[in-house]
């Protein structure tokens, strides 16, 4: 009976585990403190946690591909693939919240215009304009009505990631943070390119 009673209890744990809620609460969970510094007043706080953040969830949604090529046998790759759409909005989410913070901070939209022309911030507003087109596209509804479209759409993801990357360079002039989060991106893409082409063959 005990035994059974075990059996239950972990059908019903992985069954928790494997809900999608529990996958997005998992993703949510990092905005918490971000979200108390924001309502606290303390809106400088936010920005670096949400900006970094949103760079990792794009970034990561971006190498589940070619690390599901190099290790085509692994399960964690597999399950994480079936969830990449909820990470790649997840990193809107983070990506609208340092908006958000911008948009505040800033207070008013004639302040905002005025620093358009600063690469630091158009590249910024170029990242976030396109993960918010690729987040409003990540539903069933928009793979349906887009065809093959969907897939060319969501490749502007690397866009994305590569405006985030330069907006953060020329924010802060810190070369080394944001190339060691988008190297493993680089690396990889790299070796997929080159296993299409047959360059490692040759």
């Amino acid at each position: 009976m005990m035994a059974a009673a075990a059996a239950k209890a972990m059908a019903r744990l992985q069954r928790l585990w494997q809900a999608k809620p529990t996958f997005w609460l998992l993703l949510a969970l990092p905005a918490l403190p971000m979200m108390a510094e924001f309502f606290g007043g303390n809106v400088h706080r936010l920005y670096y946690p949400s900006g970094v953040m949103a760079v990792r969830l794009v970034v990561a949604a971006l190498l589940l591909t070619p690390l599901s090529l190099l290790f085509p046998q692994s399960t964690a790759l597999r399950w994480l693939i079936r969830r990449r759409r909820a990470i790649g909005v997840a990193g809107f989410g983070y990506a609208a919240l340092h908006t958000l913070a911008y948009v505040v901070d800033e207070g008013s939209a004639a302040a905002m215009v005025a620093a358009l022309p600063d690469p630091a911030i158009w590249s910024g507003w170029l990242a976030f304009v396109i993960l918010l087109v690729l987040a409003a596209t990540s539903n069933d509804a928009s793979v349906r009505r887009l065809g093959r479209r969907w897939k060319r759409l969501q490749r502007l993801a690397y866009g994305a990631a590569g405006a985030a990357v330069l907006h953060w360079i020329t924010l802060q002039y810190h070369f080394a943070p944001a190339l060691w989060h988008v190297m493993p991106l680089v690396l990889l893409s790299l070796w997929r390119v080159g296993r299409w082409q047959g360059w490692w063959r040759r």
